[in-house]
């Protein structure tokens, strides 16, 4: 017999996540550069922080050529509020430097033209880009059927029942992050990213979910983890 390729749930979850979310995009964008340093600015950060630390940014630096300019110091003052803007401003100056080398400017749009394989390996090999951030950016910026598997997603897939992870503390690692993204049909899968950062934030967090709330909590495989409901 045949292995079954998804889970028999996926579809279903997919339309009630929609149908509560509507595919909210959480402020991504849609120039790939841009979506990185988004990316960085949101480190270890909340998001009203995070926000306004971008916009701050690209205040600073209206064009990408103006950051590839800069050191390292000045791309910190622009983005201190957020936190960590040392070691933030330090992550942009070596990425822009690896493009700029890459692509002899400040650019991402080379991407467009590669596979999606290409283009991920492409993305994991600049400084501090790892598969989650690889998969945001192919997703949000270039519109590749791929799966990013943040903490959001990973929990929730779990409760689900419809990955198990390979490592003692749990947490995802790439080749989980393969799995689970395979068990995701393609076409879910911007869907299914955006809402379930929309529902662990919301309802389904990592202590005391408000699983009485939860539109997919007919599918949940939980057990033992205390059920509590939204205090009025």
């Amino acid at each position: 017999m045949p292995t079954r390729k998804y889970p028999l749930s996926v579809f279903d979850v997919a339309a009630a996540l929609q149908t509560r979310y509507h595919d909210f995009n959480h402020y991504n964008l849609k120039n790939p550069l841009d979506e990185l340093l988004f990316i960085i600015c949101s480190t270890k950060t909340g998001e009203a922080s995070y926000r306004s630390t971008f916009r701050s940014l690209k205040e600073t630096f209206p064009t990408h050529l103006r950051i590839a300019e800069a050191p390292a110091e000045y791309i910190a003052r622009p983005i201190v509020s957020g936190g960590l803007s040392n070691q933030k401003a330090k992550a942009i100056r070596d990425l822009f430097d690896v493009i700029v080398e890459k692509f002899g400017e400040p650019t991402l749009k080379p991407l467009r033209k590669m596979s999606d394989k290409d283009a991920e390996a492409f993305l994991l090999s600049l400084p501090g880009v790892g598969k989650k951030v690889a998969r945001c950016v192919l997703m949000y910026s270039l519109g590749r059927q791929v799966f990013p598997v943040d903490t959001h997603c990973w929990r929730i897939a779990r409760r689900l029942g419809w990955v198990r992870p390979t490592q003692k503390d749990k947490h995802c690692a790439p080749r989980d992050m393969d799995r689970l993204q395979a068990k995701i049909p393609p076409e879910l899968r911007h869907s299914l990213h955006v809402n379930m950062i929309s529902l662990g934030r919301e309802i389904c967090t990592p202590t005391t979910p408000l699983c009485d709330e939860c539109p997919i909590s007919a599918w949940c495989s939980r057990i033992g983890v205390p059920r509590t409901r939204k205090q009025k």
